[in-house]
């Protein structure tokens, strides 16, 4: 499964980039993503919200949670969000599943009208 992870630079990790700019933390990730028996897809560097990174991983669903968790517990990245990330045909399979399910779905406005409870 794809995973998306993307996380926000730290001070602190800014300042220790900056004692050595040809740091390349592709190289760390991929070791992360190898150990954890995935596979590094692509990854990028961001500047929404401060300089960070994005990262796109091919790996089992734990697998992408517990490295988002490992990022997010770490001193150097802030801001960590992990997106699951759909193919195309996924999405299409996901839509034909809602259609399905709708006749079983009671939204919780319907339950309490059917009791004459207030709706607000």
């Amino acid at each position: 499964m794809l995973y998306c992870i993307f996380g926000n630079y730290t001070p602190k990790a800014m300042q220790a980039m900056a004692k050595n700019p040809d740091t390349n933390r592709r190289d760390a990730v991929e070791k992360l993503v190898t150990a954890a028996g995935g596979k590094l897809v692509a990854m990028y560097g961001t500047m929404v919200d401060g300089p960070g990174a994005m990262v796109i991983l091919d790996v089992d669903p734990v697998v992408g949670a517990a490295i988002a968790a490992l990022v997010a517990s770490s001193d150097d990245v802030c801001n960590v969000k992990a997106h699951r990330l759909f193919s195309m045909d996924e999405v299409i399979a996901i839509r034909k599943k809602r259609i399905q399910l709708q006749a079983s779905y009671t939204s919780p406005g319907a339950f309490l009208d059917q009791f004459g409870l207030p709706v607000s």
